[in-house]
């Protein structure tokens, strides 16, 4: 049942397109939470509760949190056009060159160092308008929209429709720009203000209200779903940055904008927060079982190299280890972490490869790359790959 009520109003500007006013969160009426929402709330709630706790088993989360982050930017990302995979941005990582790499991953490593800056800065400062400038000021650094003032409120009209579309033929007109501070005040009021509201509803409200405020000319849909993802880590739901809602938005991308603009044209927030709690589930529960899939593979390739590689064991299980954080690596990489011989490390990569742990990517004769391909595949589209 949808609840009647406005959550603003359309206004009709002088050069005669309407842009929409938002009216401040919490919505008036409050939010219905019916038998539906109540069970799609505990579902979402327990699956977060399952994931963190997978995550704090790990032997070491920080090796295994590197990747995660990396899948949500690479799906975030997708979903505003990029086509750079995964794969792509670990190669470029590692300094491998490669033509045929898109010339948009360069978006999906700004988007791996704004919420690496997040993480850091929620442990001094809260989330905040301030906060958001300089997530953006990261996203938009020196990649496609760079013209679009990264870092800084937008001080023009933008608006939502068809590539190459004017502003008359737009789906959607968020605020004129001379009332967007009073928007954001109001917004960054509701972020702190202590309310009796689950939390996970909260943050499903504020990431909505984010994009109808459409704060910056260009990366609002990106910077929005990092909103997500702080905001659970700040609420302490989960400990690490592991959740890649951007997973279920992609695979769901014309319900995903229907009800965001439900929420403007019907104030239907209750829909909104529906789809978003059972998205919510749905990304934790595969984030669990990818986990799981960590820890048995992990614990295969250790018993494997406890079982073939001998006297050089030790350094295997360092080098294999050091494959959590760096999926693709030299031999003089693997060499300077040992503190080894660049003969001692090709011995040992050749091993790796021979018993099929690495692949060899370059095909050269020195200079050689190796990728942890069985770990890579957990985190490509599905993971479904992922059982070696």
């Amino acid at each position: 049942m949808v609840v009647e009520r406005t959550s603003g109003r359309y206004v009709r500007q002088a050069a005669g397109y309407r842009a929409f006013i938002p009216a401040p969160l919490p919505p008036i009426p409050g939010i219905e939470i019916d038998a539906e929402m109540q069970a799609l709330l505990s579902r979402a709630d327990r699956a977060l509760g399952r994931l963190d706790g997978s995550i704090q088993t790990l032997p070491n989360p920080g090796l295994f949190v590197f990747m995660y982050v990396r899948k949500e930017a690479v799906l975030s990302s997708q979903i505003e056009g990029t086509q750079a995979s995964i794969n792509d941005l670990l190669e470029v990582e590692a300094r491998v060159f490669d033509p045929k790499h898109p010339k948009d991953v360069g978006e999906v490593l700004n988007y791996v160092l704004a919420m690496n800056h997040g993480m850091e800065r929620l442990e001094t400062l809260p989330l905040s308008l301030r906060l958001l400038r300089e997530i953006h000021e990261r996203l938009m650094q020196g990649v496609r929209g760079n013209e679009m003032k990264p870092g800084e409120f937008r001080t023009s009209q933008n608006w939502i429709g068809p590539q190459g579309g004017a502003l008359m033929d737009a789906s959607y007109v968020p605020p004129p720009h001379g009332e967007l501070l009073n928007h954001l005040g109001a917004f960054e009021t509701f972020l702190h203000v202590d309310i009796d509201m689950p939390p996970l509803i909260k943050i499903g409200l504020a990431h909505a209200q984010f994009e109808t405020i459409h704060p910056f000319l260009d990366g609002n849909g990106r910077v929005g779903r990092l909103l997500i993802t702080f905001l659970l880590c700040q609420q302490e739901i989960l400990t690490k940055p592991v959740l890649y809602i951007s997973h279920y938005l992609k695979g769901h991308r014309q319900r995903y904008y229907e009800l965001l603009q439900g929420t403007r044209d019907n104030g239907d927030w209750e829909a909104w927060l529906k789809f978003f709690l059972a998205g919510v589930s749905d990304v934790s529960n595969e984030a669990t079982e990818t986990a799981r899939r960590i820890v048995n593979l992990r614990e295969g390739h250790r018993q494997l190299i406890a079982r073939k590689f001998g006297r050089t064991a030790g350094n295997a299980f360092t080098t294999l280890e050091h494959l959590y954080r760096h999926p693709i690596i030299t031999v003089n990489e693997v060499a300077e972490l040992l503190g080894t011989t660049y003969q001692s490390a090709n011995n040992l990569m050749a091993k790796f490869h021979e018993e099929q742990l690495v692949q060899e990517v370059t095909g050269h004769a020195r200079n050689r790359r190796f990728s942890y391909s069985s770990f890579i595949r957990l985190f490509s589209d599905g993971g479904e790959e992922a059982e070696d």
